[in-house]
C-alpha cells in the first residue's frame, strides 16, 4: 500500500465551520462540521457578523479535531485546500487566512477551491467511479445551476436560476409558514403527508424560451400570496398539502430541465449536488425521470450534500495533481462565479 496523498480541507463559506482530511481525493479519514444553526435560528436566517465571529472562535479546534479523528498530524499532510468563494466575505476570510497561515508555516502547497465546484466533488466520496464528460445539477441555498463538466476544472454552465435559488425559496416559504430555519428538510417531511394536487402553483420557464434556465420567484410569490389569502379568510392552513404542492412545483422544474440537458448532451452520468440534493422527492423523481435515458444518476450521502470540508479536500486533491496552486495573495471572493475560476 503506497502513500496516500492527504489533503486538509477547510470550508467556512457560510455558517458552518468545517475541516476534513481526505486521502487520494476519495477516502474520508475525518469530516468535522461545527454548525452555527442554533446561533442564527431566532433570526430566521444567517447573520454575517455572528457567522464570522463564530468561525474565528472555532476554526482552530475544528482543524485539530479533524486531524485527531483522522489519526494524523500536520507532518503527514501533503496539501491544504480551502474555499475562497462564493459566500459571505467575513466567513470566507477566516478560512482563507487559516489555510494561508498553515500552508506558509508547514511549507505545504495551497489550493483554492470554488465552493460550488466543491459540491460536485461530494460525488467522488460515494465510492462510485466518476467518468467525464457528465452533467451536474447544483441546488443549494444560494445557487441553482446545471453544468456540463468536461474534466477537472472544465465547466460550462448550461442553465442557472434567473432570480431566487431553489434552497432560498424553500427557506422563505418555511419562514412564512413558521417552520423555522433551514426550511428544506421540514418542508420535505410535511410534503410526504400531503397531496400536491390540492393547489396549483406555476412552473416557470417550462417552454423552450427558457432553454435550461430556472426561475423560482414566481412560485415563491404564488405560494406566499396563497398563505396570506388563507390566513385572511381565517382558514386553518392545510400545511401538508401546501408544502407538497410547493415542493412539486420546484422539483418539477429541476427534474424537467435536467432531463432536457441529458437528452441534449447524452452523458453517461448525471450528478446531483448541493444542500437541496438531500431532498428525498428530488432524488426519487430524478431517478424515475432519467431512468429511460440510460444515464447513471449519482448523488452524495446526506452528510456531504450540505456544506462540508471533505468535498473541498477532494476537489483540492485533483487541483494539486494538476498543479493548480494558489499563491499567498489569495483573497476571499464572495461573488465568485463558476465559469471564471
Amino acid at each position: 500500500m503506497g502513500h496516500k496523498t492527504l489533503i486538509l480541507g477547510i470550508e467556512t463559506s457560510c455558517d458552518d465551520t468545517a475541516a476534513s482530511v481526505v486521502g487520494n481525493g476519495r477516502d474520508v479519514l475525518s469530516n468535522v462540521v461545527s454548525s452555527q444553526e442554533s446561533f442564527h435560528q431566532r433570526f430566521g436566517g444567517i447573520v454575517p457578523e455572528i457567522a464570522s465571529r463564530r468561525h474565528l472562535e472555532v476554526i482552530n479546534p475544528v482543524i485539530d479535531e479533524a486531524l485527531a479523528k483522522a489519526g494524523v498530524t500536520f507532518a503527514d499532510l501533503d496539501g491544504i485546500a480551502v474555499t475562497y468563494g462564493p459566500g459571505l466575505v467575513g466567513s470566507l476570510l477566516v478560512g482563507v487566512s487559516a489555510a494561508k497561515a498553515l500552508s506558509f508555516s508547514l511549507d505545504l502547497p495551497l489550493v483554492a477551491v470554488n465552493h460550488l465546484e466543491g459540491h460536485i466533488y461530494a460525488n467522488f466520496l460515494t465510492g462510485a467511479t466518476i467518468a467525464f464528460p457528465l452533467i451536474c445539477l447544483i441546488v443549494s441555498g444560494g445557487h441553482t445551476s446545471l453544468l456540463h463538466v468536461k474534466g477537472h476544472g472544465q465547466l460550462e454552465v448550461l442553465g442557472r436560476t434567473r432570480d431566487d435559488a431553489a434552497g432560498e425559496v424553500f427557506d422563505k416559504i418555511a419562514r412564512a409558514l413558521g417552520l423555522g430555519f433551514p426550511g428544506g428538510p421540514v418542508i420535505d417531511q410535511l410534503a410526504q403527508q400531503g397531496e400536491g394536487e390540492k393547489f396549483s402553483f406555476p412552473r416557470a420557464l417550462m417552454g423552450t424560451e427558457g432553454k435550461l434556465d430556472f426561475s423560482f420567484s414566481g412560485v415563491k410569490t404564488a405560494v406566499l400570496n396563497r398563505i396570506r389569502r388563507e390566513k385572511e379568510q381565517g382558514k386553518p392552513l392545510p400545511l401538508n398539502d401546501l408544502c407538497a404542492a410547493f415542493q412539486d412545483a420546484v422539483v418539477d422544474a429541476l427534474v424537467e430541465k435536467s432531463a432536457r440537458a441529458v437528452e441534449y448532451l447524452q452523458p453517461r452520468q448525471f450528478l446531483l449536488a448541493g444542500g437541496v440534493a438531500a431532498n428525498g422527492e428530488l432524488r426519487k423523481r430524478l431517478r424515475f425521470r432519467l431512468a429511460p435515458l440510460e444515464v447513471e444518476v449519482i448523488y452524495p450521502p446526506l452528510e456531504y450534500c450540505t456544506d462540508n470540508a471533505a468535498m473541498i479536500a477532494a476537489a483540492g486533491y485533483y487541483y494539486l495533481r494538476q498543479g493548480s496552486l494558489a499563491s499567498y495573495d489569495l483573497n476571499a471572493e464572495p461573488g465568485l462565479d463558476l465559469e471564471n475560476p
